[in-house]
């Protein structure tokens, strides 16, 4: 009787830690990072922080996502772009919109655009 008690004892505590092992799993790693982009562009919209606390809150969180191996979600670099683009800085604007293009290809169509807009504008 002991025999089948220790071996009942031993497949429920085998089955109970497995199952808190299992547990203790963190899920499913997230396909994007996403620092503090979504309020810096709430922050964008509402217009009361300045674009260059933006801009560098955003390259900050950047360097902080490419160290860790993850990547930026779409329109993070977009966004980056249109901050440089209202401070003047249009090489920045332009790589940035590059590498939006790079990243997500669907972008490709909207990051023209905006290029050929920018420097429309450059012109005019």
């Amino acid at each position: 009787m002991f025999k089948i008690y220790a071996k009942w004892a031993l497949m429920t505590s085998t089955v109970l830690v497995s199952g808190l092992l299992a547990g203790c799993n963190s899920g499913p790693k997230t396909l994007y990072q996403w620092e503090s982009y979504q309020p810096e562009v709430y922050e964008y919209f509402k217009g009361e922080e300045p674009k260059e606390a933006q801009a560098e809150a955003l390259e900050r969180d950047l360097q902080k996502i490419r160290s860790t191996g993850n990547t930026p979600p779409p329109g993070y670099h977009a966004h980056l772009g249109l901050l440089y683009l209202s401070m003047g800085k249009d090489d920045q604007m332009v790589q940035q919109f590059r590498t939006e293009k790079t990243l997500f290809p669907e972008s490709t169509p909207y990051m023209d655009f905006l290029l050929k807009n920018a420097k429309a504008g450059d012109t005019q």
